[in-house]
């Protein structure tokens, strides 16, 4: 309330100054291979992968006799337990703590047999499932706001002024959540309202960064901070569309027919989220259309340097998650 009353205050004296997935889930989680087609997961960073059962549905829901799994992993090694890696007796693989090196094509070899009543004859049945597994992350929110304010000219030190103390005043509202304002600008325009006569208008555009100085402090030494950034920037985007929402009301309420000539332009507030990735994953929605919101790690063969939201073509990268091009 003391931000919102002191930006009134600031108009009135201006006046005299010149924002797991995977392609064939069940209820309980677990996912089924599927013959002859990959079967696409995306497991977030650092958490666990669902279970992938070495079977299809339809088998899985029929006898076996004298089943063996055999999983491969990436490397096209066979897949022996360890911390992040645990494979059942019944075929069932969990991938734990997942990172970027985890990502890639996961087979299974399941082999039984069917005997036939009358002769007891065996045969063997051999069947191959694959897994494509991506690791994703969230992406990392920031928000693109613009308003406007009314003024009594284009000309004088009065716009930069209530610029500059418009600024403080949201850096202030949300300096706790070690959020900022960042690339802010602002555009002076004569403008012809209809059926009303010519007024001078600012046109203010700023960003909304969760990664003011310090922002790292947040995380609490977690693995993975994007969750505590993104949380943090909501919050910031709700304060500043809340004190924005404000202003509108003490214009309406508290100036009665004395309304000063630098003021708020009621719904003028426009917001858009930015998304980026962090370097070595990116978004694609044609390779990835299960996850097309997501950041998936960089596959072989592309790499993502910066923040962005695309991996880059580099033929030299034979690994996933790069973040630079030989």
């Amino acid at each position: 309330m003391f931000a919102w009353a002191l930006l009134s205050a600031v108009l009135w004296s201006l006046v005299g100054v010149g924002s797991q997935r995977s392609s064939l889930f069940n209820i309980k989680g677990f996912l089924y291979g599927t013959v002859g087609h990959p079967v696409k997961i995306y497991v977030k960073l650092h958490q666990t992968s669902p279970v992938l059962i070495c079977m299809d549905v339809d088998r899985a829901n029929k006898e076996t006799v004298d089943p063996t799994y055999l999983w491969t992993g990436p490397n096209e090694n066979t897949l022996k337990e360890n911390s992040q890696i645990n494979i059942t007796n019944t075929g069932e693989l969990v991938l734990k703590n997942f990172t970027e090196s985890l990502s890639g094509q996961y087979s299974c070899n399941l082999s039984y047999k069917t005997i036939k009543a009358e002769t007891q004859e065996e045969t063997t049945i051999n069947k191959k499932y694959d897994f494509l597994v991506f690791a994703y992350r969230e992406p990392d929110y920031s928000y693109h706001m613009a308003v406007r304010f009314t003024t009594n000219s284009c000309v004088g030190r009065s716009n930069d002024l209530l610029f500059r103390v418009l600024k403080k005043i949201l850096d202030n509202l949300i300096s706790d959540l070690l959020c900022h304002v960042i690339e802010p600008s602002y555009k002076c325009h004569f403008v012809k309202i209809p059926e009303k006569d010519f007024v001078y208008e600012l046109f203010i555009a700023f960003q909304v960064n969760p990664f003011a100085p310090g922002w790292k402090s947040m995380c609490n030494h977690s693995a993975d901070c994007e969750d505590t950034t993104n949380h943090n920037i909501l919050q910031a985007r709700d304060r500043i569309e809340e004190f924005f929402r404000s202003q509108a009301y003490i214009l309406q309420h508290h100036f009665n027919r004395t309304v000063p000539a630098m003021h708020f332009v009621d719904h003028s507030f426009q917001i858009a989220r930015i998304d980026n990735c962090r370097p070595g994953f990116g978004k694609n929605e044609g390779l990835h259309s299960n996850c097309a919101s997501c950041c998936v790690v960089c596959s072989p063969g592309t790499f993502s340097p910066d923040v962005d939201v695309t991996c880059q073509v580099c033929v030299s990268v034979h690994i996933y998650g790069a973040k630079a091009c030989p």
